[in-house]
């Protein structure tokens, strides 16, 4: 506020140089008429000290027109050098007033020195309000001496106009703060105005829940980083992170744990590399951390230490919520000089980093542009792929051990897109259960497997999997429900299968989740037995009622005694509990042979059929039954 006012100073340096000129002239030629050696001799000190003004005024004008940021001490000093110069000379103006209303008896050069006096001050009462004081002093200054003058000759008329000047200088003194509560407020109102499009400028860069750096200022502040580069040995690495399994945690337990987990990670990025790099959220799950680094194993040091702070678990509500990294990581000016193409490769490589698994950081490659692009295009050709209808499913029937009766069929998805074709499940699956998708297309093929099934004799089941993410999904009981109402299916014919990976993350939740399923008299499978770390445990705590023996064993089942060891305890263990067995990937006759010599509950694979259309389940089903009435 104050470096404001003191500007207002020299806001007019024109009006300043014009009034010493003229105030410097008459001065000169009103001593030089009047011959007196002390007139002379103040008009020499008015010039040179209009002239040091002049200097003053001229100097400022050319240096340092507008202050872009203001400083305190250099505003104080030009304060005190105005002051100064502003009332030594309106001082000596009042001095020349009194000398020649004392030393000369001339009417004009009278009257030419205390008009000038006079004009003077009546231009500085408005040209210096915003200081005032300094002002005040300066009408002082110039204008009582003048009274004084007048006074002291006695005459009647000069003690008229002695006591009008005195009026003078009081009206003045008024104007003058009048004039000064104006231009405070305007200046305060300016201020605060500034002070705000500030504050908003800044929210408008700033997230809004983390209060790290928003896309906007992320791309400025990158910008400005790659401009700086010196093309040495600086470089500067941008590593692009997406949050593993952070959309679990939304559909778990809701949003406010979700943002809780975002707040944090951001604080811990913000406090590991804020000071020296750049921190930014750029929307949902994605954080972006830029640092200087002088060689490449300093990216993987920093990519190494962002997994490491991600994966802290973070405590909300009584629960410990944990997830993971995947890294992308760019590297300026090595992989692109501008910000849209390293912005890209980080991309490529966040999308690499997350095919190859979770919690991996990857480096920009050039050779993994193609993959990546058709992982990308696939992505966003799922957006809309349900609505379009390029989904179906497939049934692959699951008969029991004499391989004659059908008792379930599998529901397999299936896309075929309208630009690439068939997509493979293996494909497609994990983009969709990345971009969260894999809910509403989960729940659709619940719906279409129910519907089909409710066409099918009353002892044919039919089972779907599930996704990790659909397991967890907090509607899930909501969307079974609905199925089986729409449908008219009965409960106890639809089987829910999930595999051994879906309860390695949180054995709670979906304890939760499957006991939720079985209280709606669903019936729950575990797929792909055999597989995971804890098998035998999950028999005891999960309520499955049928396991699937995974594919890996049935296929050297009839040349390694090991495997048939190991399908034997499987299948006995799971009697013993009160379990279904199911053998999954049958492929050659040796292998149901094999199988017909145990206690295995049904079979499944291609030797015995192949994934079929619903409409042919039911072609396949009719005959079965003509076929059965024929022998009877």
């Amino acid at each position: 506020m104050r470096e404001t006012l003191v500007e207002s100073l020299y806001a007019s340096p024109r009006s300043l140089i014009i009034g010493a000129l003229t105030s410097s002239a008459i001065t000169a030629t009103v001593s030089i008429v009047s011959g007196d050696r002390a007139m002379v001799i103040c008009a020499i000190a008015i010039a040179i000290v209009a002239c040091i003004r002049i200097a003053d005024a001229v100097r400022l004008e050319l240096r340092v027109p507008k202050r872009a940021t203001p400083n305190k001490a250099p505003g104080r000093r030009r304060e005190i050098v105005y002051r100064v110069g502003a009332l030594c000379y309106s001082a000596l103006l009042g001095t020349f007033g009194l000398l020649t209303l004392l030393n000369t008896s001339d009417g004009v050069l009278q009257l030419l020195a205390v008009t000038t006096t006079i004009g003077y001050a009546a231009g500085i009462a408005g040209r210096n309000a915003g200081r005032p004081w300094i002002a005040l002093a300066q009408l002082c200054c110039a204008s009582l001496p003048l009274a004084v003058g007048l006074i002291v000759s006695f005459d009647v008329l000069k003690i008229v106009l002695a006591v009008v000047i005195i009026l003078f200088v009081v009206a003045m003194m008024d104007i003058t703060l009048q004039t000064y509560s104006v231009i405070l407020k305007a200046t305060l109102a300016s201020r605060e105005k500034a002070a705000l499009a500030e504050h908003h400028a800044a929210i408008a860069r700033r997230d809004d829940l983390t209060g790290v750096a928003n896309r906007t200022a992320f791309r400025e502040r990158f910008e400005a980083r790659l401009r700086a580069l010196d093309g040495g040995s600086q470089w500067l690495a941008i590593h692009w992170i997406d949050l593993d399994r952070f959309k679990e945690i939304n559909d778990s337990f809701g949003h406010l744990a979700g943002n809780a987990l975002l707040v944090c990670i951001a604080g811990r990025l913000d406090e590991a590399f804020g000071n020296a790099g750049i921190v930014a959220r750029l929307g949902g799950d994605e954080f972006a951390v830029v640092c200087e680094i002088e060689h490449r194993d300093a990216a993987n040091s920093i990519g190494h230490r962002i997994i490491e702070l991600v994966e802290r678990p973070v405590d909300h509500d009584g629960r410990l919520l944990r997830v993971g990294a995947s890294l992308g990581i760019a590297i300026a000016p090595a992989d692109g000089a501008d910000a849209d193409t390293l912005l890209k490769n980080a991309d490529l490589a966040l999308y690499r980093a997350k095919d190859t698994g979770r919690g991996r950081m990857c480096f920009y490659e050039p050779l993994m542009d193609e993959k990546v692009q058709r992982s990308r295009d696939l992505a966003l050709e799922l957006t809309g792929a349900l609505e379009r209808g390029e989904f179906h499913v497939m049934f692959q029937p699951i008969f029991d051990l004499a391989g004659e009766r059908i008792l379930s069929c599998e529901a397999l998805l299936r896309w075929t897109n309208r630009r690439h074709g068939p997509i493979l499940p293996a494909e497609f699956i994990p983009i969709a259960e990345d971009n969260g998708l894999i809910v509403a297309i989960g729940g659709w093929v619940i719906r279409e497997a129910c519907k089909a099934a409710s066409e099918w004799p009353g002892d044919v089941q039919i089972a779907v999997n599930l996704s990790p993410i659909q397991l967890r999904s907090a509607n899930l009981p909501m969307v079974i429900m609905g199925a089986l109402a729409a449908s008219g299916l009965p409960a106890e014919r639809l089987e829910l299968e999930v595999t051994e990976s879906v309860l390695l993350d949180d054995i709670d939740a979906s304890l939760a989740a499957l006991n939720a399923i079985n209280r709606l008299n669903v019936r729950t499978t575990l797929d792909d037995f055999g597989t995971g770390y804890s098998s035998l445990s999950y028999l005891t705590k999960f309520p499955f009622q049928t396991l699937k023996i995974d594919r890996s064993f049935i296929t050297d089942l009839d040349q390694s005694p090991a495997s048939v060891a190991i399908v034997q305890t499987v299948i006995e263990l799971a009697a013993k509990l009160g379990m279904r067995t199911v053998a999954e990937g049958i492929e050659t006759q040796a292998q149901l042979d094999q199988l017909r010599r145990t206690r295995c509950d049904a079979v499944q694979g291609f030797l015995l059929a192949r994934p079929i259309s619903a409409s042919m389940v039911t072609s396949m089903l009719a005959g079965s039954r003509l076929e059965a009435n024929g022998r009877s």
